[in-house]
């Protein structure tokens, strides 16, 4: 089990919105002011990353639409309910890279995870998942419709990844300070999981890992795991 680190009762201003009422949920002391002016830099920052990344990409992310719809039977768009900031629910977007009755099919599969420590659900040749889908996955193209989550203030593009509902609950049962930790933080597109290893990392590390950002995180940390996220993704380190 992890130990909610005592810093983190003091940081909850990162990517907050409504940091009062987030403060009285979770028990927690008053926000300093530095981490509050540098969450409003964080937010702007988002801001303009995603609409600038949704114009520049808007032809690859037609041409990838437009595959997904000829590869398989189904949505162009994967939507999961994640639990985000302050354990908020939210409809994460994805490229839908598996087949339709992905979801309903999981149960089955409960027996073969791969991922360490049980929180994750992990496979390294899930049946679920289409040929263009592996391909997707493998250079995180999939996750570009997520920029919309974070121009609309449901993600960041760095955090703590947005855990499904399954993993959510089954981290809540193992690990509740753990889990209260890493909702301190809006949820990103990457985070220090995605340049840690991916799917080679257990899910304790991974909840460690994202309680030491949540706790030490500044504005040159995200740029450092936005560079670092993308020489992860050319080399396909972790991919799952």
């Amino acid at each position: 089990m992890t130990t909610l680190p005592s810093a983190c009762r003091n940081l909850l201003g990162l990517g907050q919105v409504e940091p009062e009422s987030l403060e009285s949920r979770l028990g927690i002391g008053p926000i300093e002011p530095a981490r509050v002016a540098r969450s409003r830099t964080k937010r702007a920052m988002d801001l303009v990353g995603a609409s600038f990344g949704l114009l520049l990409l808007a032809p690859l992310l037609a041409i990838l639409a437009a595959l997904v719809r000829s590869d398989s039977a189904g949505p162009i768009l994967f939507r999961q309910a994640r639990k985000g900031l302050g354990g908020r629910v939210f409809t994460c977007l994805k490229f839908r890279t598996m087949v339709p009755d992905a979801e309903d099919r999981l149960r089955d599969l409960e027996a073969s995870n791969e991922a360490a420590g049980g929180v994750l659900f992990k496979i390294r040749r899930d049946p679920r998942i289409t040929p263009l889908g592996r391909f997707l996955r493998k250079t995180s193209l999939d996750e570009l419709p997520q920029l919309w989550n974070v121009l609309v203030g449901e993600m960041s593009l760095v955090g703590p990844r947005p855990l499904q509902i399954r993993d959510s609950e089954r981290l809540a049962g193992s690990d509740p300070d753990g889990y209260a930790g890493r909702l301190a933080a809006r949820p990103g597109i990457t985070g220090p999981w995605q340049v840690g290893g991916r799917s080679e990392v257990a899910s304790d590390r991974m909840i460690e890992l994202d309680l030491e950002y949540v706790v030490d995180w500044t504005l040159a940390t995200d740029l450092s795991i936005l560079l670092r996220t993308i020489a992860v993704v050319a080399g396909g380190k972790g991919a799952c």
